[in-house]
Protein backbone atom coordinates (compact mmCIF):
# COMPACT_ATOMS: atom_id res chain seq x y z
CA UNK A 1 0.00 0.00 0.00
CA UNK A 2 3.01 2.59 1.02
CA UNK A 3 4.91 1.80 -2.46
CA UNK A 4 1.41 2.26 -4.72
CA UNK A 5 0.74 5.37 -3.01
CA UNK A 6 4.37 6.51 -3.47
CA UNK A 7 4.50 5.39 -6.70
CA UNK A 8 1.23 7.13 -7.92
CA UNK A 9 2.40 10.66 -6.10
CA UNK A 10 5.70 10.39 -7.76
CA UNK A 11 4.35 9.89 -11.32
CA UNK A 12 2.11 12.59 -10.36
CA UNK A 13 4.42 15.12 -9.36
CA UNK A 14 6.81 13.80 -12.61
CA UNK A 15 3.76 15.18 -14.76
CA UNK A 16 2.92 11.54 -15.65
CA UNK A 17 -0.89 9.76 -15.44
CA UNK A 18 -2.15 13.83 -15.76
CA UNK A 19 -3.64 12.86 -19.47
CA UNK A 20 -5.14 9.86 -18.14
CA UNK A 21 -7.17 11.85 -15.13
CA UNK A 22 -8.16 14.48 -17.98
CA UNK A 23 -9.67 11.84 -20.16
CA UNK A 24 -11.24 10.03 -17.13
CA UNK A 25 -13.01 13.54 -16.16
CA UNK A 26 -13.91 14.31 -20.25
CA UNK A 27 -15.89 10.89 -20.67
CA UNK A 28 -17.66 11.53 -17.09
CA UNK A 29 -18.66 15.17 -17.84
CA UNK A 30 -19.89 13.84 -21.12
CA UNK A 31 -21.71 10.52 -20.26
CA UNK A 32 -24.34 12.18 -17.45
CA UNK A 33 -27.74 11.64 -18.38
CA UNK A 34 -30.23 13.02 -15.37
CA UNK A 35 -31.00 9.68 -13.95
CA UNK A 36 -27.51 8.64 -13.74
CA UNK A 37 -26.19 11.69 -12.33
CA UNK A 38 -29.18 11.99 -9.63
CA UNK A 39 -28.06 8.04 -9.09
CA UNK A 40 -24.25 9.41 -8.39
CA UNK A 41 -25.34 12.00 -6.28
CA UNK A 42 -27.17 9.72 -3.86
CA UNK A 43 -24.34 7.22 -3.93
CA UNK A 44 -21.93 9.69 -3.00
CA UNK A 45 -23.75 10.82 -0.38
CA UNK A 46 -22.04 7.29 1.40
CA UNK A 47 -19.18 9.23 2.01
CA UNK A 48 -19.76 11.17 4.72
CA UNK A 49 -16.99 10.58 7.90
CA UNK A 50 -19.01 12.82 10.22
CA UNK A 51 -22.10 10.95 10.22
CA UNK A 52 -19.89 7.29 9.93
CA UNK A 53 -18.26 8.29 13.08
CA UNK A 54 -21.49 9.27 14.78
CA UNK A 55 -22.71 5.84 13.80
CA UNK A 56 -19.51 3.83 14.72
CA UNK A 57 -19.26 5.70 18.16
CA UNK A 58 -22.85 5.36 19.58
CA UNK A 59 -22.79 1.60 18.24
CA UNK A 60 -19.36 1.28 20.09
CA UNK A 61 -20.57 2.89 22.96
CA UNK A 62 -23.71 0.66 23.58
CA UNK A 63 -22.06 -2.25 22.77
CA UNK A 64 -19.38 -1.41 25.34
CA UNK A 65 -22.27 -0.55 27.81
CA UNK A 66 -23.77 -4.15 27.73
CA UNK A 67 -20.71 -5.86 27.69
CA UNK A 68 -19.11 -3.45 30.24
CA UNK A 69 -16.10 -2.57 28.45
CA UNK A 70 -14.53 0.36 26.48
CA UNK A 71 -12.20 -1.89 24.40
CA UNK A 72 -14.83 -0.94 21.44
CA UNK A 73 -14.66 2.70 21.84
CA UNK A 74 -11.05 2.64 21.64
CA UNK A 75 -10.39 1.67 17.70
CA UNK A 76 -12.76 3.74 16.65
CA UNK A 77 -11.43 7.04 18.57
CA UNK A 78 -7.75 5.79 16.55
CA UNK A 79 -9.77 5.94 13.50
CA UNK A 80 -10.93 9.36 13.71
CA UNK A 81 -7.94 10.89 15.07
CA UNK A 82 -5.16 8.51 12.69
CA UNK A 83 -7.33 9.23 9.79
CA UNK A 84 -8.20 12.67 10.14
CA UNK A 85 -3.82 13.39 10.80
CA UNK A 86 -2.85 11.74 8.07
CA UNK A 87 -5.43 12.44 5.24
CA UNK A 88 -5.38 16.39 6.10
CA UNK A 89 -1.51 16.67 6.12
CA UNK A 90 -0.88 14.95 2.74
CA UNK A 91 -4.24 17.21 1.40
CA UNK A 92 -2.25 20.44 2.69
CA UNK A 93 1.30 18.85 1.40
CA UNK A 94 -0.16 18.26 -2.00
CA UNK A 95 -2.61 20.64 -2.40
CA UNK A 96 -4.13 19.90 -5.74
CA UNK A 97 -7.19 21.27 -7.22
CA UNK A 98 -10.08 18.68 -8.30
CA UNK A 99 -11.60 18.73 -12.00
CA UNK A 100 -14.48 20.92 -11.41
CA UNK A 101 -12.19 23.35 -10.69
CA UNK A 102 -14.07 26.15 -8.45
CA UNK A 103 -11.09 28.32 -8.09
CA UNK A 104 -10.55 28.43 -11.84
CA UNK A 105 -6.61 27.65 -11.41
CA UNK A 106 -4.41 26.59 -14.96
CA UNK A 107 -3.85 23.04 -14.75
CA UNK A 108 -5.61 22.08 -11.85
CA UNK A 109 -4.52 18.33 -12.88
CA UNK A 110 -0.96 19.04 -11.20
CA UNK A 111 -0.18 18.36 -8.10
CA UNK A 112 0.68 21.99 -5.89
CA UNK A 113 -1.69 23.38 -8.56
CA UNK A 114 -3.96 25.44 -5.52
CA UNK A 115 -3.06 26.14 -2.31
CA UNK A 116 -7.00 26.68 -1.57
CA UNK A 117 -7.64 22.97 -2.76
CA UNK A 118 -7.23 19.78 -1.08
CA UNK A 119 -7.94 16.94 -3.93
CA UNK A 120 -5.10 14.57 -3.43
CA UNK A 121 -5.55 12.13 -1.95
CA UNK A 122 -9.27 11.57 -2.36
CA UNK A 123 -10.73 11.52 1.57
CA UNK A 124 -14.10 10.11 0.55
CA UNK A 125 -12.27 7.27 -0.15
CA UNK A 126 -10.18 6.64 2.97
CA UNK A 127 -13.73 7.42 4.68
CA UNK A 128 -15.38 4.72 3.00
CA UNK A 129 -12.40 1.93 3.55
CA UNK A 130 -12.10 2.99 7.37
CA UNK A 131 -15.38 3.50 8.76
CA UNK A 132 -16.76 1.12 6.76
CA UNK A 133 -14.20 -1.58 7.74
CA UNK A 134 -14.87 -0.45 11.70
CA UNK A 135 -18.30 -0.82 11.17
CA UNK A 136 -17.59 -4.30 10.20
CA UNK A 137 -15.67 -4.57 12.85
CA UNK A 138 -17.71 -3.56 15.01
CA UNK A 139 -21.09 -5.91 14.12
CA UNK A 140 -18.57 -8.86 14.74
CA UNK A 141 -20.91 -11.74 15.93
CA UNK A 142 -23.86 -10.00 15.47
CA UNK A 143 -24.02 -9.92 11.75
CA UNK A 144 -23.17 -12.75 9.09
CA UNK A 145 -19.65 -12.59 7.84
CA UNK A 146 -20.49 -12.83 4.24
CA UNK A 147 -22.81 -9.31 5.12
CA UNK A 148 -20.06 -7.79 6.31
CA UNK A 149 -18.10 -8.71 3.91
CA UNK A 150 -20.38 -6.57 1.62
CA UNK A 151 -20.50 -3.72 3.93
CA UNK A 152 -16.72 -3.60 3.49
CA UNK A 153 -16.32 -3.80 -0.28
CA UNK A 154 -19.90 -1.78 -1.48
CA UNK A 155 -19.65 1.49 -0.11
CA UNK A 156 -15.89 1.93 -1.30
CA UNK A 157 -16.54 0.50 -4.60
CA UNK A 158 -19.47 3.14 -5.18
CA UNK A 159 -17.59 5.92 -3.45
CA UNK A 160 -14.59 4.91 -6.16
CA UNK A 161 -17.02 5.18 -9.17
CA UNK A 162 -19.51 8.31 -8.00
CA UNK A 163 -16.30 10.95 -7.04
CA UNK A 164 -14.62 10.08 -10.34
CA UNK A 165 -17.74 10.40 -12.43
CA UNK A 166 -19.00 14.04 -10.55
CA UNK A 167 -15.66 15.53 -11.26
CA UNK A 168 -15.55 16.00 -7.79
CA UNK A 169 -11.61 13.85 -7.75
CA UNK A 170 -9.68 12.74 -10.09
CA UNK A 171 -8.90 9.41 -10.83
CA UNK A 172 -5.45 8.73 -9.38
CA UNK A 173 -6.51 10.90 -6.32
CA UNK A 174 -9.31 8.17 -5.69
CA UNK A 175 -6.65 5.18 -6.50
CA UNK A 176 -4.42 7.30 -4.31
CA UNK A 177 -7.03 7.40 -1.44
CA UNK A 178 -8.08 3.13 -2.09
CA UNK A 179 -4.34 2.63 -1.40
CA UNK A 180 -4.07 5.24 1.74
CA UNK A 181 -7.71 3.88 3.06
CA UNK A 182 -6.30 -0.41 3.21
CA UNK A 183 -2.75 0.88 4.67
CA UNK A 184 -4.49 2.79 7.29
CA UNK A 185 -7.60 0.36 8.55
CA UNK A 186 -5.19 -2.42 8.37
CA UNK A 187 -2.48 -0.66 11.14
CA UNK A 188 -5.77 0.26 13.04
CA UNK A 189 -7.04 -3.40 12.69
CA UNK A 190 -3.20 -5.17 13.93
CA UNK A 191 -3.73 -3.45 17.21
CA UNK A 192 -5.01 -6.32 19.52
CA UNK A 193 -8.03 -4.01 20.77
CA UNK A 194 -9.65 -7.15 22.45
CA UNK A 195 -6.99 -8.19 24.48
CA UNK A 196 -4.30 -5.23 25.26
CA UNK A 197 -4.17 -4.83 28.76
CA UNK A 198 -6.24 -1.75 30.32
CA UNK A 199 -6.64 -2.46 33.77
CA UNK A 200 -9.22 -4.20 35.75
CA UNK A 201 -11.19 -0.76 36.26
CA UNK A 202 -11.18 -0.23 32.28
CA UNK A 203 -11.23 -4.01 30.62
Amino acid sequence: MVAGFAAITALLWTGHLLRLDVAVDDWGRSHRPPALYLAARLGNYLGQGTYLFVLCLAIAAYLGWRRRTVRLVLPVLATELLSGVVVLALKLALYRAPPNNQNGVPHPERLFSDPHSQSYPSGHLVVAIVWYGMLAYLLTGLVADRWRTLLRALPPAVLFVTTVYLSFHWLTDTVAGLLLGVLLYRFIMRIRWRTMPLGNRFS
